[in-house]
């Protein structure tokens, strides 16, 4: 094992984390500063607290990062309408990163020489942790517990925490029903009795939303304003960003919306399913889009649509800090430019419907597209050569084929 004085550990203060802390200090005989991130889970982070004071931890960190984590990475990531394989809003994989930059910059802070995470040796979480931290810091350490400890079961971990007076919740003595993570964005469910992909999710998986069913038997209209492909304003109103996704987590909420049962192909070989709500996150993309059809040029968009695949694998796979991802990010950028307006949705039983878009950059021209007398701007009889020139290629093709059959 490495010689480490200091680890700053990303800390929920739940069972599994309270474990780590007392296995880390118990195995590396280290000092532990820990760091709890307010991401917007709805959680009280208050008994986090309690329990590193309880566990002799004397460098507590718990932050509101909730308007960096939508400003710095949601917003950007949504500008660039990324979908992992064509479903998942990526709500998990986007928060890794600022965690990451955080416990980074806390252990330079502090003098820690590394950092610790409580991520399975299964998942992609260890790597989106450890490819961030290794990109802002390259001589940071990690620490892995799930990859270095003994522990082969749930009651090992729970004889360990009982052993050291660590608080196990009553439901946490059996096995746990499922896996839970949860930001502003989203939250997802996963294992346990959802792992068999043919039998349906109970309903008391979903936390974020109403039933579709249950839903109001009423439409909700919005109108959402956009600049620079940013959402600034709803219903007229001005937000910021955690507030304007908290909004509209609202609104999808009570009208059922984001909900996706998916089977993914995780980066480390592994299928998985998961259940994952992602209400405000599901209004905002399609609004986006919306937004785009108006003001975007047609190869410019079908340009950004050709890359959105390779943008969303990299936030999936963790490489948010990789020049690729940076590169990438500045081309989407530009295409926003003029990606302002406003777009006009019905919300209705988990369906979200574009209903009009305006906007002082739209490229939408009346002129043009009309079926009424468009007054010269547009030459239909233009359109026989532009035919006979895109069909030449086509048609020396027929000619071969028909003389060499």
């Amino acid at each position: 094992m490495p010689d480490v004085k200091k680890v700053v550990l990303a800390y929920s203060g739940g069972l599994d984390t309270s474990i780590i802390l007392k296995w880390l200090q118990e195995t590396y005989g280290c000092e532990v500063v820990t760091f709890t991130a307010d991401l917007g889970q709805g959680e009280e982070l208050a008994p986090a607290r309690k329990k590193a004071e309880m566990m002799g931890i004397k460098h507590i960190y718990i932050e509101d990062l909730r308007e960096e984590f939508v400003r710095d990475f949601v917003f950007p990531m949504f500008r660039a309408n990324a979908l992992y394989e064509g479903v998942y809003l990526l709500g998990t994989s986007i928060a890794r990163p600022l965690i990451a930059k955080r416990l980074v910059e806390i252990a330079r802070e502090t003098g820690a020489d590394a950092v610790a995470h409580g991520a399975t040796g299964k998942g992609n979480d260890q790597v989106r942790f450890e490819l961030a931290a290794y990109a802002l810091n390259p001589d940071i350490k990690v620490i892995a517990p799930w990859r270095e400890w003994d522990f082969k079961s749930r009651t090992d971990l729970i004889q360990f925490a009982q052993k050291h007076q660590i608080p196990v919740p009553k439901d946490k003595h059996g096995e746990a029903p499922f896996s839970v993570d949860a930001n502003l964005l989203h939250s997802s469910s996963e294992g346990k009795v959802l792992e068999d992909p043919w039998v349906e999710a109970p309903e008391a998986v979903y936390m974020r939303t109403v039933s579709p069913q249950d839903a109001p038997d009423k439409t909700t209209e919005i109108t959402l304003a956009f600049k620079q492909g940013n959402p600034v304003g709803l219903n007229g109103k001005k937000l910021s960003p955690a507030a304007m996704l908290h909004a509209l987590n609202g609104l999808g909420r009570e009208n059922g919306i984001g909900r996706i049962d998916l089977v993914e192909n995780r980066f480390v070989g592994m299928k998985s399913r998961g259940i994952y709500e992602t209400p405000g996150g599901t209004i905002l993309h399609v609004a986006h889009r919306a937004m785009e059809s108006l003001t975007l040029d047609r190869e410019a968009m079908h340009l950004k649509e050709s890359l959105m695949p390779r943008y969303a694998e990299l936030v999936y796979y963790g490489f948010w800090f990789a020049p690729e991802r940076e590169m990438l990010q500045a081309m989407v950028d530009k295409s926003q430019e003029h990606v302002e307006g406003e777009v006009r949705l019905k919300l209705y039983k988990g369906n979200v419907m574009v209903v009009g878009r305006q906007s002082p950059k739209s490229l939408y021209s009346d002129a043009l597209v009309t079926f009424e007398d468009d007054r010269g701007a547009y030459d239909q009889k233009d359109a026989a050569g532009f035919i006979r020139l895109n069909a030449l290629r086509l048609r020396t093709l027929a000619a071969r084929k028909r003389n060499n059959p």
